[in-house]
């Protein structure tokens, strides 16, 4: 069920490139695939932190979900005019992000290195886990920071 619904909403919000789309349906894809990121680190977060019991079958199907995600070209999820100063109460996304599109970048490749290695090791146990997931974590905080305002 899970990897259906991973692949329905990774076609529906893919297919989005093909088409002219306005402002605010670049911002609902870009929210769809941070809701199914921010789905499989809470899975993942909740291992490291111990809120729930390490499962390492879990754990790797997990890590690869989210190498999935990282994978996507996630260019058209950024397109200009979709910043919270376009299309306010609709998104957290700085237009700082237009402003810095080669920091943006470098930070979506450090994330996608972060994963790729949290994808190596998801599975080999939770003393290999934590760390990673502190990795990949550091990263999202990176972006977070300098890219994404606190309220919508």
């Amino acid at each position: 069920m899970r990897k259906l619904l991973l692949s329905t909403v990774i076609a529906a919000t893919a297919a989005t490139g093909a088409f002219a789309q306005s402002a605010s349906d670049v911002a609902k894809a870009r929210r769809a695939f941070y809701t199914l990121v921010n789905f499989e680190m809470s899975t993942l977060g909740g291992m490291a932190q111990g809120k729930v019991d390490y499962d390492a079958d879990l754990a790797s199907q997990s890590a690869g979900d989210l190498m999935t995600l990282a994978s996507l070209h996630t260019a058209d999820y950024f397109a200009p005019g979709s910043s919270n100063e376009d299309i306010p109460g609709e998104t957290r996304a700085k237009s700082d992000i237009w402003d810095d599109m080669e920091g943006l970048q470098e930070k979506g490749m450090a994330f996608y290195q972060a994963v790729a290695e949290l994808n190596e090791v998801a599975g080999n146990g939770l003393e290999a886990l934590q760390p990673a997931m502190g990795k990949v974590g550091g990263t999202c905080k990176a972006c977070h920071d300098d890219f994404r305002a606190k309220d919508f």
